[in-house]
């Protein structure tokens, strides 16, 4: 049988990047002005909405706990006030806690020093500690780290279920994570590697941009930049 690359998975998901940029632009993520605050942003932003994140940021800014050495100087009680607003601080709390003991011990406390380590050692090392699963790693090593991994997430996921780019495999509701990353890997493959953190960052952040738009709970499809994929078309 003759291949059609309008057919792949891969080759469609790629083409809704491109479709995605000329309709929302660059998106210039991560919304932070330092690495730390980046790495903040990933663990706070778990199981709830970015505003509440950000009401979180500006009472860590406002208590100088919002740097690696702020962080850890701040008592756990009082961290778990200043983060409330983004919910789950009892567990949050202690969890970034871990981070810089981690970073400290066997980083010296140096971000550059752990970004330096090699993608599959710090991936492994980040899924290790308390509160962290493979979205927050990912997005930790890609926006905070500038390691070249994809972010998969629900409007990912949403968005390759109801294009039909990928299914569930037997007996599963959902796609897995590893599946979501996996097609955006071999979508951007034929790029050159060194571009490809800026793909991931922009494509994460452009599915995020569609989703909150178009793709929720329940999709609005009108107007949507991806609706000509739905039809054959791009």
């Amino acid at each position: 049988m003759k291949f059609h690359p309008k057919r792949d998975p891969a080759w469609r998901l790629r083409r809704m990047h491109d479709q995605l940029l000329r309709a929302y632009g660059p998106q210039h993520w991560w919304p932070a002005k330092t690495r730390f605050e980046v790495i903040l942003g990933a663990y706070l932003t778990q199981n709830t909405a970015w505003k509440a994140v950000e009401r979180s940021l500006a009472n860590l800014r406002a208590a100088g706990a919002l740097t690696v050495n702020g962080m850890r100087k701040v008592p756990l009680p009082q961290l778990q006030r200043l983060i409330q607003p983004s919910g789950f601080y009892t567990r949050k709390a202690p969890a970034l806690k871990a981070f810089v003991s981690m970073l400290d011990n066997e980083f010296g406390g140096s971000l550059a020093k752990l970004a330096a380590a090699p993608t599959v050692v710090l991936r492994r090392r980040l899924l290790d500690l308390p509160g962290v699963g493979p979205e927050t790693a990912d997005a930790i090593l890609l926006y905070a780290l500038g390691h070249p991994v994809p972010v998969g997430d629900e409007y990912l996921r949403r968005i390759e279920e109801r294009h039909a780019l990928l299914k569930p495999e037997p007996g599963r509701t959902k796609i897995s994570y590893d599946e979501l990353t996996e097609l955006t890997r071999r979508s951007f493959a034929g790029d050159r590697e060194e571009n490809r953190a800026q793909l991931y960052n922009e494509f994460h952040a452009l599915t995020v941009a569609v989703g909150k738009a178009h793709c929720g709970r329940t999709p609005r499809c009108e107007n949507c930049p991806l609706a000509d994929d739905l039809k054959g078309g791009f």
